[in-house]
């Protein structure tokens, strides 16, 4: 049984930073895209950031130039580094993973105060 281990979440001020980590348990095989989504209260899940084998990444619009998804394709583990957090950025971050068959982690919330 695969499964996503997600990390690094926690309660922060407007301004400050986490690093969300999320590692791959189980698993035998690379997946060839890692990433992130997240789900505020009353809000459907949204794209944050992709990482994919080859190395490209995609990023949200209203997380350019603040956040930076990183992979260790080892360690088929995927990070991602939010500097700058907005009491928006506020919600239940979800590590994704695709290899034959799509994965979900458990998620963590992020909470940023004003």
């Amino acid at each position: 049984q695969v499964q996503l281990v997600e990390s690094g979440g926690g309660l922060v001020q407007a301004g400050e930073s986490l690093r969300l980590s999320c590692a791959a348990s189980g698993s035998t095989f690379s997946f060839s895209v890692l990433g992130w989504y997240r789900q505020a209260p009353g809000k459907q899940r949204e794209l944050v950031a992709l990482n994919t084998s080859g190395g490209s990444t995609t990023y949200a619009d209203s997380v350019k130039g603040r956040f930076t998804i990183s992979r260790d394709n080892a360690k088929n583990t995927v990070y991602l580094q939010m500097n700058s957090l907005k009491p928006e950025d506020t919600a239940v971050y979800y590590c994704y993973g695709r290899a034959l068959t799509n994965y979900w982690g458990q998620g963590t919330q992020v909470t940023v105060s004003s």
